[in-house]
């Protein structure tokens, strides 16, 4: 049964934190970006953690180990265990050890993660086409990763090989901007094959399971930068989200976004999961939140008030969403975006 389309974003008189049970929070561009922590993230998962929310975080990144991103966020001053890191190479891993026999060999394009998962599922990693793989699977391996590895991989898949992608995030974010991700890679071997892989990362519902399976979440909450990814996982998974403005998605690709990219929430960083969130209420076709009221006048946007900005995008959201139905709001709405600094 398909979900009616969200036309503004929800409001909680609880603290997020206290509403749900469990915080599925996506890492690059929340918690922390380049490796660095993002402003205000640390004390605000410390506070959430403290009030007797579960925190998991939940990656589409395989290069990395759940121990070793453990230890990071240990490093960075959020205390995390590896059974607290849901990755996509494990969610990948599984995918595989569901359609080919134990102790069966995998050709591994890409990092460390991606060999530990597929371990874990009594899986081998192998390095070559030529040593009999049973399947193929494709992750993020790092800046350094080398071309050669892409040509293993269309061999492999050349011979009849099933092919596996923990993710296709075309982008990832890093301290110095936004940088390629696995999916730009998977195009290269999709271009040189003219094969699909079969997909296990966010948003898809390989991921969704392998979270809840690992985490027991009864009442998640999905917090993330990303709308294809994070914000689409949360929809097909039935379950709520909270969109943090610290990643990826700007004002105008939220004004835009298709219904499946819609988040329940939608605050500037991790603090928004310690507060209530404000109402957008509808008054004649006008929406307003805070001190601000926005609605969509001869094709165009109006907002009228002052306050907080993040208020004023709330209420835009729900003028856009509104206004565009199941589909996607084509309205230019750079001149009210930028009254609001955003």
């Amino acid at each position: 049964m398909s979900q009616p389309s969200r036309t503004r974003p929800s409001g909680s008189a609880r603290a997020l934190s206290e509403a749900y049970d469990t915080a599925l929070l996506d890492l690059d561009g929340v918690v922390y970006a380049g490796g660095e922590a993002i402003e205000h993230a640390v004390g605000s998962l410390g506070t959430a953690r403290e009030g007797g929310m579960h925190l998991a975080y939940v990656t589409n990144n395989a290069l990395r180990t759940p121990d070793a991103v453990a230890a990071h966020l240990t490093e960075l001053g959020v205390p995390a265990e590896s059974g607290d890191v849901i990755t996509s190479a494990q969610a990948v891993a599984r995918l595989i050890s569901e359609q080919v026999p134990q102790g069966s060999r995998v050709l591994v394009i890409g990092g460390e993660g991606l060999r530990v998962a597929l371990r874990e599922r009594g899986l081998v990693p192998v390095e070559s086409a030529e040593d009999g793989p049973a399947a193929v699977v494709q992750g993020y391996g790092g800046p350094d990763l080398a071309w050669g590895r892409f040509a293993e991989a269309s061999y492999a898949i050349a011979a009849g090989v099933p092919w596996f992608a923990s993710n296709t995030d075309l982008t990832i974010p890093s301290g110095r901007g936004i940088a390629p991700g696995n999916g730009a890679a998977v195009e290269v071997v999709r271009i040189a094959t003219g094969a699909e892989p079969q997909v296990a990362g966010k948003p898809l519902p390989p991921m969704h399971r392998e979270t809840v399976l690992r985490t027991g979440a009864r009442r998640p909450l999905v917090v993330g930068d990303r709308l294809d990814t994070d914000i689409e996982g949360a929809f097909n998974g039935g379950v709520d989200s909270l969109l943090v403005l610290t990643g990826v998605t700007d004002g105008a690709q939220l004004l835009s976004a298709r219904p499946e990219h819609r988040p329940t929430f939608v605050d500037a960083d991790l603090r928004g999961m310690l507060t209530g969130q404000p109402e957008v209420a509808e008054n004649d076709g006008e929406f307003g939140c805070g001190g601000w009221t926005a609605a969509v006048r001869d094709g165009e946007f109006a907002l009228d008030g002052e306050g907080e900005p993040l208020d004023g995008l709330r209420a835009l959201c729900a003028a856009a969403w509104t206004h565009a139905g199941e589909g996607v709001c084509e309205l230019d709405a750079g001149k009210v975006l930028g009254r609001l600094g955003l």
